[in-house]
């Protein structure tokens, strides 16, 4: 009985420590250095799709702030009583529920999680790859990419985005950061590249 409890209490510590956001969310270089595994993850997606890591994780940051279980802030009700959610949106990456089913169909990835980090870099990856399939977005293209991003690739077609000056805003605020991250991990890359031991005694 007791072990079992003491098991118990490991998996929610193990749960509490991978779910946490990294400490320094404005440096590439300590995200990847403080969570062992995403630049591994980030480069594969983007070795998969084509969109830069610099790109993926900026979108990621405006999306959750690498928060893992992150879902959108309720509605209130009188302006006090917490009402429901305005999306499905959930996880890394904000996926609605309708849009991880397709990724997952597209992807074959029936398994895929919104709150693993692998599974959400996979998705925004794919995402954008769709995007530049439908709305002919260079995958280089943070801002326009993040706009199809928010309001759907048949919205950015309708242009929906048109008359939300905040939503062009944030957009700007993501592609100066994804040039931010890329100028970062720049100087840093090399280093997620090597093997263990030596990136150990590097």
């Amino acid at each position: 009985m007791v072990s079992r409890f003491l098991l118990l209490i490991l998996v929610a510590l193990v749960v509490g420590c991978t779910s946490k956001p990294p400490s320094n969310k404005d440096n590439i270089c300590k995200i990847f250095t403080e969570k062992r595994g995403w630049y591994k993850d980030s480069k594969k997606a983007s070795r998969r799709w084509g969109t830069d890591i610099s790109v993926m994780m900026s979108f990621m940051y405006q999306e959750s702030s690498f928060m893992a279980r992150a879902k959108p802030p309720r509605k209130k009700i009188l302006w006090v009583i917490p009402g429901p959610r305005p999306a499905s949106a959930y996880g890394f990456a904000q996926a609605t529920d309708e849009t991880w089913r397709a990724y997952r169909r597209s992807t074959g990835r029936g398994g895929a999680d919104r709150n693993d980090f692998g599974d959400a870099i996979d998705f925004i990856g794919w995402y954008n790859d769709q995007s530049q399939r439908k709305n002919k977005i260079s995958k280089s293209d943070a801002y326009h990419l993040y706009l199809a991003y928010h309001e759907g690739q048949g919205g950015f077609a309708r242009r929906t985005f048109k008359n939300k000056q905040w939503l062009k805003n944030i957009a700007t605020k993501v592609s100066k950061r994804s040039g931010v991250y890329r100028a970062q991990l720049d100087k840093c890359e090399a280093k997620f590249n090597k093997g263990f031991f030596r990136r150990l005694f590097s």
